[in-house]
């Protein structure tokens, strides 16, 4: 027997008020119901330390599910910075809705907890990424815009993400990311109306096709044909990895554009598809921006700061507001999406 019509619509209006108050606390929303993106507690871009130079001197930590976390990751990997950087990777904690250690880290349990040792505000989130002087014994930036911009000019043996000669075209693309792809999933997936939703479904996707004219044109310019374009990197024995054949967003080589957009569009039909409802076309039906996506892939140490069994799980896991069953749903293979 079906419920009376009145009880459905009282348990509506209660999960609905109930729903909201809950996406209050997953992220903030202005008065038209659009997703903002918090505050960082170490947002400045700090001087190059003293001490760059030194062996395992600073601590880049991480989350395997945050985008924010993986660029940072990303441009730390593409510069090979291992030797003055270690890397740590905090897991998520649903329940508290914490980041945690594995063990204890300069006697901190959870990253909340280095967070206020090194003097943030206690209004504000403890985020990834995070860079830690061991000299300093504090937090140094967690804003991965600047973060990533700092670990460019870091000393170490990779090619520079952030050339001069393209920083002005690179800057273009990376303001446009920030608002309309990378913050544009999470604009979807947070919108608390209908309008909020459609106004950044449809700049998510008026981006990515702009993307694909980009890359479409500068193929043609360079003669790639779209098989050779999605050839993986090839080297020499005994030399350093050859960048792959095909066109990167400013310039001949990857760039600092390049890094802040695969992350969000790694994750892209694994999770922010089907749960944030940027499902409106496929990557494969943006041909030039799939091989694009495919060839950053297969550079050297990208693939191994990839965790689709981490992304699906701890989004779907634990964004309650967004999924309260907890269930976590088979998606397609990693493999598969940046096959070419």
């Amino acid at each position: 027997m079906a419920p009376p019509a009145a009880l459905v619509r009282t348990a509506r209006q209660l999960w609905h008020a109930q729903w909201l108050a809950l996406m209050g606390g997953l992220g903030p929303a202005d008065a038209a119901g659009r997703y903002r993106r918090p505050a960082s507690a170490f947002a400045a871009l700090p001087p190059l330390p003293a001490d760059a130079a030194a062996p395992d001197g600073h601590v880049l930590i991480v989350g395997r599910s945050c985008p924010w976390a993986h660029r940072a990751w990303l441009a730390h990997s593409l510069r090979q910075l291992h030797a003055t950087i270690s890397v740590m990777v905090v897991d998520p904690d649903p329940a508290a809705g914490r980041w945690r250690f594995a063990s204890p880290f300069e006697g901190c349990d959870t990253l909340a907890e280095l967070y206020r040792a090194s003097g943030a505000d206690s209004t504000l989130p403890a985020t990834v990424p995070a860079l830690y002087s061991r000299r300093q014994r504090r937090i140094v930036v967690n804003e991965s815009a600047r973060l990533i911009e700092l670990l460019d000019g870091w000393p170490g043996p990779g090619p520079s993400l952030w050339p001069e000669a393209e920083r002005p075209a690179i800057e273009t693309w990376r303001e446009r990311f920030q608002h309309a792809v990378n913050d544009g999933v999470y604009r979807c997936g947070f919108a608390r109306i209908q309008a909020a939703y459609d106004e950044a479904e449809a700049e998510l996707f008026a981006a990515l096709e702009a993307v694909e004219r980009h890359l479409q044109e500068r193929e043609g310019a360079m003669g790639v044909s779209s098989s050779a374009a999605g050839e993986p990197p090839r080297s020499d024995a005994g030399s350093s990895p050859v960048v792959a054949s095909g066109a990167w967003l400013c310039g001949s080589a990857p760039s600092l554009a390049d890094v802040v957009l695969f992350p969000t569009l790694i994750r892209l039909e694994l999770v922010y598809a089907p749960l944030f409802g940027c499902s409106r076309l496929p990557l494969r039906q943006l041909p030039a921006l799939h091989r694009w996506r495919a060839r950053f892939h297969d550079l050297p140490g990208v693939a191994t700061t990839c965790y689709p069994e981490a992304w699906r799980r701890d989004y779907f896991g634990a964004l309650f507001p967004l999924h309260p069953s907890g269930i976590i749903p088979a998606g397609p293979a990693l493999a598969d999406l940046v096959a070419t």
